[in-house]
């Protein structure tokens, strides 16, 4: 196994995770104080890979340099939010989730 490949790999999934609620955010916005712009952002979004938070922000760039300083913003907000409830939710969900499991094998083991 090697820890620190699967950190970096999760901090990317999550990185690009936080940048996709960003973009929501700031949809949800926009539909209030500028719907053309929610709806530009909107289509944007759902033509262009945002998946990968990076290569997304970096192709927006060309196309609307205000809404990526605004989503970068956001996501190190949200970032600054989760980040410290993070490890231990994720211990414990993995946990009682492995424990659920576990019982459920253990039922269809026993039938």
């Amino acid at each position: 196994m090697y820890p620190k490949k699967v950190a970096q790999d999760t901090a990317k999934v999550l990185q690009s995770y936080l940048t996709y609620q960003a973009v929501r955010t700031i949809i949800e916005q926009l539909s209030e104080t500028n719907p053309t712009q929610a709806i530009w952002l909107s289509q944007y979004s759902s033509t262009n890979k945002i998946q990968d938070g990076e290569a997304y922000l970096n192709g927006l760039m060309t196309e609307n340099k205000e809404l990526v300083l605004r989503i970068m913003t956001v996501r190190e907000h949200l970032a600054e939010q989760v980040l410290e409830f993070l490890p231990e939710m994720v211990r414990t969900g993995i946990s009682q989730a492995n424990v659920e499991h576990r019982r459920q094998l253990l039922e269809r083991l026993t039938q």
